[in-house]
C-alpha cells in the first residue's frame, strides 16, 4: 500500500548555508510509526537527488514524533549564491511531503 507522506505529516524547512534542514512532524501515533519506520535516509536521498549529492542526515525526534532531515549541498551554493526562485528552500518541505511510502 501506497501512502503519501503529506497525509500523515505536516513538514517545516530551514537553511544555513547549502544545507537544507527538513522536520517532518506526525499528525499523530499512527503516522509517526510509519514515517519512523518508513521515510529512510534513503528515501530522501532518492527524492532530493536531483538537487543534491548529499551527505543526508536523519535525526529523530520521539517527544514530538517528527523527523528531521539535514540535507547538505541542496541549495544551489546557498542564499548569497543561488539564483533558485526560493534561495533558502522554504519549498522543499513541499517536495518531502509529496514523498510516496511503501507501507
Amino acid at each position: 500500500m501506497m501512502i503519501r507522506l503529506h497525509d500523515i505529516a505536516h513538514s517545516r524547512a530551514g537553511d544555513k548555508g547549502n544545507t537544507s534542514n527538513i522536520s517532518v512532524i506526525a499528525y499523530d501515533q499512527e503516522g509517526w510509526d510509519i514515517i519512523q519506520q518508513h521515510l529512510s535516509v534513503d528515501v530522501v536521498s532518492k527524492a532530493f537527488a536531483h538537487i543534491t549529492k548529499g551527505p543526508v542526515f536523519r535525526y529523530e525526534l520521539p517527544k514530538l514524533q517528527a523527523l528531521n532531515f539535514v540535507i547538505e549541498g541542496a541549495l544551489g551554493g546557498g542564499v548569497t549564491r543561488s539564483l533558485a526562485q526560493d534561495p533558502h528552500g522554504k519549498a522543499l518541505s513541499s517536495l518531502m511531503l509529496s514523498i510516496q511510502l511503501d507501507i
